[in-house]
């Protein structure tokens, strides 16, 4: 069994952290927040996963070196915003013997890294290069994964022995894993998907049905795909979990925040207010600068994507930006 440290107390990261405890693994969680930590420490319960237990051997700790030395697997759980500077107070207790796994999803704008990218670039600046990195992504929201609810997951690494070894690690009867090597085609699907989730939530909020959201979801898809592919990305990785596996779940299930967000949004309620009656981070709005910074640097066309930044950012009316979708010019599918 491994030693795991899960840096991040939200509910992926100690959804995660149940489930490789239950599996027989020595995990430790981290968090800044000390009363968090507390919280669940005491109550054995995270206030966000409300019917899930936190077994008692699932350790917690709010100093970074407790929950990265001598640990087999450092597993990254805190929101995309978050990322660099996570890596940056791990980074001096992060050995060349370690895999590091990240499971947040996002861009970082102006530099348009992945997340993996962003850890690593930490790493290599604090004298650290060559660490074996893994992305673990795909339809997987935590409020299942907790109730151990059937899931599949995608691990991502160009070094197919780190892939494999994480597929090891958290494959169990309730979760199976998939290795893949596209890491950037992985990590460009679970970003900008939460983007297409928000606008297939506006979509319902404005009171559009399955047929809207349907078009929003496979067109959606193109755009990722589409930007993609200009990337370098392997055309494979967007028809698998990663890509419209991923999309499906986060654009039509009630766990999903960015859905919901988008479902407040298009009922009239302002972004920011959106945000606030959400409680957690919604990535998509977090992923726009940089899907937006990606599409114009590589030239491509991604008019949903602009269109629900013209929405969240620019106060533009939801409905009229659908018309416009809809009086786009001609064209063949």
């Amino acid at each position: 069994m491994s030693a795991i440290g899960v840096l991040g107390a939200g509910t992926w990261g100690v959804a995660l952290a149940r489930m490789l405890t239950n599996c027989g693994h020595a995990v430790t969680v981290w968090s800044r927040n000390a009363a968090e930590l507390q919280n669940m420490e005491t109550t054995r319960r995270h206030k966000n996963l409300p019917d899930t237990v936190i077994p008692e051997a699932t350790a917690f700790t709010t100093n970074m070196e407790t929950a990265c030395r001598d640990k087999e697997i450092v597993l990254f759980a805190v929101p995309s915003k978050g990322v660099r500077m996570t890596a940056r107070a791990a980074a001096p207790y992060i050995t060349e013997e370690q895999i590091l796994v990240d499971v947040a999803k996002g861009l970082e704008p102006d530099t348009l890294l992945t997340m993996s990218q962003v850890i690593r670039a930490e790493l290599e600046t604090a004298g650290k290069p060559g660490l074996r990195i893994v992305a673990l992504s795909g339809p997987t929201h935590a409020e299942e994964v907790a109730l151990d609810l059937p899931t599949t997951i995608i691990s991502a690494c160009d070094d197919p022995a780190a892939a494999e070894t994480v597929q090891d690690v958290f494959m169990n009867s309730c979760m199976r894993v998939y290795t893949n090597r596209d890491v950037e085609g992985v990590e460009l699907c679970g970003a900008v998907k939460n983007i297409i989730a928000l606008a297939a939530g506006i979509s319902a909020g404005l009171g559009f049905g399955d047929n809207a959201k349907a078009a929003l979801i496979t067109r959606g898809m193109t755009e990722i795909k589409r930007l993609g592919l200009a990337m370098g990305c392997c055309e494979d990785t967007f028809a698998g979990l990663a890509g419209i596996g991923d999309l499906i779940v986060t654009a039509t299930s009630r766990h999903s925040r960015n859905n919901r967000c988008g479902f407040l949004i298009g009922q009239g309620m302002k972004p920011a207010d959106a945000v606030e009656q959400i409680g957690m981070v919604v990535e998509g709005i977090n992923a726009l600068p940089a899907a937006l910074q990606l599409a114009e640097k590589y030239g491509v066309e991604m008019p949903i994507v602009q269109a629900v930044d013209r929405v969240v950012n620019h106060g533009a009316d939801p409905r009229a930006e659908v018309d416009a979708l809809m009086a786009r010019d001609k064209k063949a599918e």
